[in-house]
């Protein structure tokens, strides 16, 4: 499954895009849990996974075809 990166996640990982090993279609739970296996540097990290440019929740299935990117949290001024 590709998955996009931003911000901080970006700079941890070095990379704006990961290739994610998996059995395919996942929940986003599911997609977290093997992002922080997968990455061990992320393990505590927040962010939200968006698909097909929607943020969704942890029991939403993603396809390993849809548009992944996590990201995290931002504040502004």
């Amino acid at each position: 499954m590709k998955v996009m990166l931003f911000a901080g996640l970006k700079e941890k990982i070095g990379q704006s895009r990961i290739i994610l090993d998996g059995p395919g279609a996942m929940t986003a739970g599911e997609l977290k849990q093997a992002i922080y296996t997968q990455f061990p540097s992320l393990e505590g990290d927040v962010f939200q996974v968006a698909c097909n440019e929607s943020f969704v929740k942890d029991d939403q299935v993603i396809d390993e075809d849809d548009e992944v990117a996590l990201i995290p949290p931002v504040s502004g001024g």
